[in-house]
């Protein structure tokens, strides 16, 4: 019988609204048990602002040795928010 579930095969990691301990950590974590599985991982650099200029790295196995000892996150965070990028227009 076929599964009906469809496999994941990519997935964003954003950060957003300032550094804490631990992001690399998480990070890492991800990347190290999705990308040997074939599951595409990518992060959006600088927050919401990435997301929303299309601005990623596709992150692998490799990219994330030696994370748990740095501070701050790889991919960066910002306080940019998402609603003041648009602006809504009055009839």
């Amino acid at each position: 019988m076929a599964s009906s579930k469809k496999r994941l095969k990519r997935i964003g990691i954003l950060t957003a609204g300032g550094d804490c301990p631990g992001l690399n950590a998480v990070i890492r974590g991800i990347t190290k048990a999705l990308d040997p599985e074939g599951v595409e991982v990518f992060g959006f650099l600088d927050g919401f602002k990435g997301l929303l200029e299309n601005r990623f790295i596709h992150l692998h196995d490799q990219d994330t040795s030696g994370l748990l000892t740095q501070g701050g996150t790889i991919i960066r965070t910002s306080r940019v928010k998402p609603h003041r990028f648009f602006c809504r227009m009055e009839p």
